[in-house]
């Protein structure tokens, strides 16, 4: 058994990867609960041999290969939930789902995840061990992997023969159109950043816009807060440990004459170490405290907490390159400079067990790079070809680690 002849095989289930991605592109669904979804991947999944799990918190899916030998059990992740916002790719299966889209590409990571359970079923027998493809929905911002941990995600008991088989390592692909098609590229350590919510509330009084000194005008002080936020982080947090605080809306008032009571301001805040993030939350407390105290109005300040920083193992993502070098050869295989400030649920994973994320290169050919849509907009497009080499770096990672192929 040869990893040279996965991509071939992965070559072959394009035709079946493209129908299923086509399928799932049509008719998104957002969220956890993602009933047509989860129907189109257990059609797939059909005559496999695989155990599986139907989640109940939400549409989740729990796939579990057994293989022929003992051995540990390895993660696969793919996600399978799209976005709230419309389509204008103009594709001819593009989403007929008013305000959906799968703008992210977990269409594709769901038909990839399926073609690997595919290549590996093939090679049951010979695999030392387990495969646990997780199909989870709810990456977009409703923690969808949480609640499948929460369910007993990571709890495999023995193996029929009665040996003990635990997850040992995780993996998971995410295409993306800033890559060329059919590259890929990872780091050790942080590769995604943690993503909380920051939303402050300014109190002061009404009262005439004509007389601003009868009232307590909110305004300038939610102001003031969002540009001493900024001077914050420009000062007191490290360049070489960063953090982003953007703030994304200000809300207050009704029309031109009347002073308001209350300033809203939202916003995110992202950082690639529990340590900076921690550090950042303080100092949103203490600056908008200290501007609203400084002014005389009262300010209610939350950070609500959402995914944390995504960690790869440092001897994982090592690994992964190397599997990835063997599939499509070690000069599209990219060692990423920096993190990237987007955040992922994959994180809640990896802080249980061992592993790696690694983006996959997705942009169309004769598209630029500095130029094409970036995932999250209306008119993003995917090189389905792409799905081949990530099929194939499924599988490759699940063979190696269980030392079903000689390293």
């Amino acid at each position: 058994m040869e990893l040279d002849t996965l991509r071939d095989e992965a070559q072959d289930l394009l035709g079946e990867m493209v129908r299923l991605r086509r399928a799932l592109h049509s008719w998104p669904e957002v969220g956890n609960d993602l009933p047509i979804t989860r129907e189109h991947v257990l059609a797939a999944l059909e005559g496999l041999p695989l155990d599986l799990t139907l989640h109940e918190t939400t549409s989740g899916i729990a796939a579990v290969l057994d293989g022929g030998k003992p051995g540990p059990t390895v993660l696969l992740r793919g996600d399978m939930d799209a976005l709230p916002m419309p389509e204008a790719t103009g594709l001819e299966f593009a989403s007929r789902v008013e305000g959906q889209m799968h703008a992210c590409g977990h269409d594709t990571h769901t038909s990839m995840l399926v073609g690997a359970a595919k290549l590996l079923s093939a090679r049951r027998s010979e695999i030392p061990g387990r495969v646990l493809f997780m199909f989870q929905p709810g990456e977009e911002g409703f923690a969808g992997a949480r609640f499948m941990l929460d369910e007993g995600l990571l709890d495999m008991g023995p193996r029929p023969d009665g040996s003990a088989s635990p997850v040992t390592g995780a993996f998971a692909l995410h295409i993306t159109s800033s890559m060329p098609s059919g590259w890929v590229g990872t780091r050790q350590g942080a590769i995604m950043a943690s993503a909380d919510r920051l939303a402050i509330t300014v109190t002061g009084r009404g009262g005439h816009a004509s007389e601003p000194h009868r009232a307590l005008d909110p305004i300038p002080v939610a102001c003031e807060i969002v540009q001493a936020l900024q001077t914050m982080i420009t000062r007191s947090i490290d360049v070489f440990d960063p953090a982003v605080v953007t703030v994304a809306r200000i809300t207050a008032g009704t029309t031109n004459n009347v002073i308001p009571e209350f300033a809203e301001i939202e916003g995110t805040v992202r950082a690639v170490s529990e340590r900076t993030r921690a550090k950042v939350h303080d100092g949103i407390r203490r600056v908008a405290e200290g501007v609203a105290a400084a002014h005389g109005t009262d300010v209610t300040v939350d950070v609500i907490p959402g995914y944390p920083v995504t960690v790869n193992s440092d001897t994982f993502a090592t690994f992964a390159s190397g599997v990835a070098s063997e599939i499509i050869g070690a000069d599209r295989v990219l060692r990423l400079p920096n993190p990237v400030m987007g955040a992922e649920d994959f994180s809640y994973v990896l802080n249980e067990v061992p592993g790696t994320m690694m983006f996959l290169g997705g942009t169309p050919d004769g598209k630029d790079l500095a130029t094409a849509a970036p995932n999250h907009s209306n008119r993003v497009l995917f090189d389905e070809s792409a799905m081949v080499d990530g099929t194939a770096i499924y599988a490759a990672m699940a063979l190696r680690h269980l030392g079903g192929v000689p390293g």
